[in-house]
């Protein structure tokens, strides 16, 4: 039996569904390739590296551009899980450089993410700063682990004020929840590490005194 008009219908929509498929494989693509690049930013951001990690944030930029422009005909899939994902890593290389530089912030529009993705990228940046708190505490660098302590504590006090679902927020909610545990942490360590550091100076302080009154 013949269905005027079906033959032409079937096909039209066919070629939609071969073209989105070929959007969609290289969005996904492009979206692992964003990861992998802001995941080796962020590694040569704690090495001090910043020219590596500019570089390497660059071509992340790139890929992003070629990824959602690929996208633009296909507006459910720029908004995949997948899609955002990437967007959301890239969102947390770029802040995370500027909280440790003190420069200003970008901007969900600057860096061309929905607001969503950004914030979540925002609290993960926040989170990645445990990190090299760490490592400065290693260091016995605590005055810039204190400053850090204090941006991590800034921007969770800044993603509390969100009180929305999650299907407006993507899911911010429990991203902030898993910060305020690292935060905690944190905290948690600053704090040992300045009264070693206290106790350390007093211990010091003493043994200079009793010197001191040896040599009288």
């Amino acid at each position: 039996m013949e269905i005027q008009g079906l033959e032409h219908i079937v096909e039209e929509v066919r070629a939609d569904f071969v073209a989105r498929d070929e959007a969609r494989e290289q969005a996904l693509r492009r979206s692992r390739e964003l990861t992998r690049l802001c995941a080796t930013a962020i590694r040569a951001t704690h090495r001090g590296d910043r020219e590596d990690a500019a570089e390497l944030l660059a071509q992340a930029d790139q890929v992003a551009e070629e990824m959602m422009e690929g996208l633009t005909p296909y507006p459910d899939l720029l908004y995949a899980g997948y899609t955002q994902d990437g967007l959301k890593e890239l969102a947390e290389a770029h802040l995370m450089v500027a909280l440790l530089d003190e420069q200003p912030l970008p901007s969900p529009t600057d860096l061309g993410i929905p607001p969503s993705t950004y914030l979540n990228g925002l609290c993960e940046a926040a989170s990645e700063l445990r990190r090299r708190c760490l490592d400065l505490l290693r260091h016995g660098e605590t005055a810039e682990a204190e400053r850090l302590l204090e941006v991590m504590d800034t921007v969770y006090d800044a993603l509390m004020t969100f009180d929305f679902p999650d299907a407006v927020t993507g899911g911010l909610r429990r991203r902030v929840d898993q910060l305020r545990g690292v935060l905690e942490r944190t905290r948690g360590d600053v704090t040992q590490a300045l009264r070693e550091e206290r106790l350390l100076t007093a211990l010091d302080r003493f043994e200079a005194r009793l010197e001191g009154i040896d040599g009288e």
